[in-house]
């Protein structure tokens, strides 16, 4: 079981995912931060100097604090359109790599040479009995 859960782990994919899980959760701190402290303050200020995620809605003993939702839904914004912006960058820079490298045939295998190489020794053969006959 050991050896199993090794080798699922040691998968590049599991690794990848991995790598990319972790980038993403500092990713999206730093969008978290850019959101909260620098693009709410400005379109706080832009309103009117109303601090978006102090907005709230008293109902009897319920407190909806709707700014904080409101602040939610742009970092979710923000960081959905980052993201996409970044993997259309990669898949771009992924595509212009794959146009870069020329295309090569594929070596042949070790069953193809040896086919080829008896082949050729039953042609030389055939030619060498011919050459006998004619003498």
């Amino acid at each position: 079981m050991w050896k199993e859960f090794k080798a699922f782990a040691l998968k590049g994919n599991v690794l990848d995912l991995a790598i990319g899980v972790i980038i993403g959760a500092a990713f999206g701190k730093i969008v978290a931060s850019l959101v909260s402290d620098i693009i709410m303050p400005l379109v706080g200020l832009l309103l009117g100097g109303v601090d978006l995620s102090g907005l709230k809605f008293t109902l009897r003993d319920a407190t909806l604090n709707y700014g904080i939702f409101l602040q939610t839904v742009v970092d979710f914004l923000i960081i959905s359109f980052s993201i996409f912006l970044f993997v259309k960058g990669m898949s771009r820079f992924k595509r212009k790599e794959e146009e870069v490298k020329p295309e090569q045939a594929p070596l042949p295998s070790n069953e193809e040479l040896l086919l080829a190489e008896i082949r050729d020794l039953l042609k030389h053969n055939q030619s060498m009995r011919r050459d006998s006959q004619n003498d």
